[in-house]
């Protein structure tokens, strides 16, 4: 089995996702995409280091039912 390394764990801000909600219109992977480019920069990680995202769903529905985890990557510029 290879050896996992954790540099960091951040998670994203809180909302309703009604019209009346404080991140209804942020998309949920704009919200992913911000908690790992902050994750990036404070470990000084270069984004060709970073192999695997592993991010939780809460209510997979809508635009959060496809892979945000893969989207989100893609979007912070790693796998490149």
């Amino acid at each position: 089995m290879p050896e996992a390394h954790i540099y960091d764990a951040v998670r994203t801000p809180r909302g309703r996702g009604k019209p009346d909600g404080s991140l209804y219109e942020v998309p949920a992977v704009d919200l992913a995409i911000t908690a790992l480019k902050a994750i990036q920069e404070r470990n000084h990680l270069p984004p060709v280091m970073i192999e695997d995202v592993v991010l939780g769903c809460v209510d997979p529905i809508g635009e959060a039912g496809g892979d945000i985890a893969r989207a989100a990557a893609l979007g912070a510029g790693f796998g490149k």
